[in-house]
């Protein structure tokens, strides 16, 4: 099954984005744009705050995908719920809300960070494993 970028970011539960630059899914003819997204879904809990008590404490992840984006096409290059493979991967912790355009022009508002630096390392990381 082919999963699209944009399902994944219209799911409604707690994800961190994090991607090489911003995310604007719309088809703009002759655009070659490319960018590396990665959505690190947080696992749900029964707690307030997503289970972090008064908004501190740790983000548990339990699923992670990547896709690489360029031009109106996207590729979803990694999936894991693998939990060792999951621990490796440093959590944005700084993470803001980012406004993001999809496929449908549609804005729309996630958590995440926009840091070219981080999706270098988890890159390095995907191939380790693959």
């Amino acid at each position: 099954m082919v999963i699209k970028i944009s399902e994944i970011l219209l799911l409604p539960r707690r994800k961190l984005i994090v991607s090489s630059q911003e995310i604007n899914l719309t088809s703009v003819a002759g655009s070659m744009r490319e960018n590396t997204i990665f959505v690190l879904m947080v696992k749900e809990s029964s707690g307030s705050a997503g289970g972090r008590g008064g908004g501190s404490g740790m983000r548990k992840i339990d699923r992670i995908l990547a896709f690489k984006i360029i031009g109106n096409t996207d590729e979803q290059i990694y999936e894991t719920n693998d939990s060792q493979e999951i621990e490796e991967f440093d959590i944005p912790y700084s993470a803001v809300a980012m406004d993001i355009v999809l496929e449908s022009g549609v804005s729309s508002v996630v958590q995440g960070v926009i840091d070219p630096n981080m999706v270098k390392g988890y890159l390095e990381l995907i191939k380790k494993v693959n």
